[in-house]
């Protein structure tokens, strides 16, 4: 089974500017992921996929391969579906796993087991999570506890954060569906998998960038 790593890395954007550039630890984010990618040693390929080519530079540096997807798909109003899918489209693969630099804390560890936990699945679709165990309410109405009884904590169902810091989908499918006009995203079986609150800090501010900077000093250490 042919897998392939794909970053995904915009030019543009709103909160953040040139966020995928941002310095944290001395090196731009986008390197972090590439970096994890590469020394997991669980991928074919990795590919950086942006629709700006300075980002060329920096796969090439790192040991990864650049896809430069269509100027259109790089704007605010494009959605990961749809970069997922022309990237599937171009790019051959049995299984895909998209890793976010936005997410730098992730480690390589938790990239190598994700995917191997993802290629022996049978799940096309395969989320990371942060499984967080407290009680949860969505438009007033509790989630997983009931008004009823007050639970202790640690006897709830923990509630399942999908964090998109690590995603993978099996290539087909993905593709099958976008084409038959339903949601390449969430098709056919969907597992979550469960990773640590630190590696599911993903960065769109300033503060965030600060704060994971901060994390990262302190795990270093």
């Amino acid at each position: 089974m042919k897998t392939v790593a794909m970053i995904p890395a915009r030019m543009g954007s709103q909160r953040l500017k040139k966020k995928n550039l941002a310095p944290l630890a001395g090196q731009p984010l986008i390197t972090h992921a590439i970096e994890k990618c590469v020394q997991s040693g669980c991928f074919d390929e990795v590919y950086v996929n942006s629709e700006n080519a300075e980002f060329a530079q920096y796969a090439e540096a790192y040991g990864a391969k650049f896809y430069q997807r269509p100027e259109q798909l790089g704007d605010s109003v494009s959605t990961s579906e749809q970069f997922v899918y022309d990237f599937l489209k171009q790019v051959d693969c049995d299984a895909m796993v998209q890793v976010h630099s936005i997410a730098p804390l992730l480690t390589m560890e938790e990239v190598r087991d994700f995917t191997t936990a993802f290629v022996a699945s049978d799940a096309e679709v395969m989320l990371s999570c942060i499984e967080d165990q407290i009680e949860v309410a969505y438009q007033n109405q509790p989630v997983n506890f009931t008004f009823a009884e007050k639970t202790n904590s640690q006897d709830l169902k923990p509630v399942q954060r999908v964090t998109w810091s690590i995603t993978g989908w099996r290539a087909k499918p993905y593709i099958d569906a976008v084409e038959a006009g339903r949601i390449g995203t969430y098709n056919g079986r969907i597992e979550f998998y469960p990773v640590s609150a630190i590696s599911g800090h993903v960065i769109k501010t300033q503060t965030d960038l600060d704060i994971a900077e901060a994390l990262l000093t302190v795990l270093r250490k």
